[in-house]
């Protein structure tokens, strides 16, 4: 630990602390590693039997259900307020255009929306007081995008734009902002991406408290983007530099991924 992260994990002792989808994956390690560094904090998950069991482990409160109204309940377990809110859950929707309209309302509702309500809930009581941090676990996908995964892609795009202006329009007023970027993770998720995920994400993939402690040297840096596989940022930088370029060496990719489906 370097002391920049012990001087954030010293902030982080008795703070409120919200991990939504953490019975499991990134979330499980979030919680795990807010606790550790003193925080109370509340853990989320539409599984019941996963949250109560993260939550026991941890010392923290388990409360379960859709994460797009969690705040209230958290508020009423966390007496001193929510300092931290980590927007973790996440649906990973497969599928293209033609994908059926409910599978795309669902990923909008909880890659996108569900951080938009938080936020809603959450930044009277942060921008009265000066500071709050919020938390928007995303995807590389946000930055570039996943074959086979139109739902997830477009979606993971929205909730990385709203993280981004959340940033450029409330820092001023103490909010902190960080966006999580990973490729790989070896979670239900990756397992869930099937043969998308084994060629584009299983070869890279790291574990979920690689994550967390990306995250927390992202908090002691005060950086917004955190990004698990450093290699993201040149993938990012050749997107932007020639995107046609870019489009056609990820199209080779699709087309790799088609062909064993290819009569």
């Amino acid at each position: 630990m370097t002391e920049a992260e012990g001087e954030t994990v010293e902030s982080l002792r008795d703070k409120g602390v919200v991990v939504t989808g953490a019975g499991g994956g990134i979330g499980a390690a979030l919680a795990r590693r807010f606790a550790a560094a003193g925080a109370r904090v509340v853990v989320n998950d539409l599984d019941a039997a996963r949250a109560a069991a993260v939550a026991e482990e941890i010392g923290g409160h388990a409360v379960p259900g859709d994460a797009s109204g969690i705040v209230p309940a958290a508020l009423a377990v966390l007496d001193g307020g929510v300092d931290v809110y980590c927007a973790n859950a996440g649906l990973a929707s497969g599928g293209t255009e033609a994908a059926d309209e409910q599978v795309w309302a669902s990923a909008w509702d909880v890659n996108v929306m569900a951080h938009v309500r938080a936020a809603h809930a959450l930044l009277p009581a942060w921008l009265e007081r000066g500071e709050g941090r919020f938390v928007s676990t995303v995807s590389a996908a946000g930055l570039l995008t996943m074959v086979g995964a139109a739902p997830y892609s477009v979606t993971k795009h929205g909730a990385y734009a709203f993280a981004e202006w959340l940033s450029l329009t409330y820092r001023h007023r103490g909010l902190k902002v960080h966006a999580i970027c990973p490729q790989g993770v070896r979670t239900d998720m990756l397992t869930a991406a099937g043969s998308a995920g084994e060629l584009v994400l299983a070869p890279t993939a790291i574990e979920p408290e690689d994550v967390a402690d990306a995250l927390f040297a992202g908090m002691a840096d005060d950086r917004f983007l955190i990004l698990p596989h450093p290699e993201v940022a040149e993938y990012y930088r050749a997107r932007a530099a020639a995107p046609d370029k870019w489009l056609t060496s990820m199209n080779h990719i699709q087309q790799k991924w088609e062909a064993p489906r290819l009569p």
